[in-house]
């Protein structure tokens, strides 16, 4: 309960704080970091990453998977 109360404090205190900026270079940042919050991350991964994804939504469909022990198998150097 303590934690919520101070989270919602926390709120409300930016609230006030940004009623107040007159700096209109914060206020631009402010608007690009709730962007950056609010975009599909799919948007913003590269066409090279999004074709692996679609490649390994495919091999799962298709059934061609390994179980996860194989896998810890091959990368346990780096686990």
């Amino acid at each position: 309960m303590k934690l919520e109360q101070s989270f919602q404090s926390k709120k409300l205190e930016l609230i006030q704080w940004l009623s107040s900026v007159e700096d209109v270079s914060i206020i631009e940042k402010i608007v690009e970091l709730r962007k950056t919050e609010t975009t599909d991350w799919w948007h913003t991964i590269s066409e090279t990453e999004k074709k692996a994804i679609e490649n390994g939504i495919q091999d799962a469909n298709s059934g061609k998977l390994n179980p996860h022990s194989s896998a810890r198998k091959v990368y346990k150097k780096w686990l």
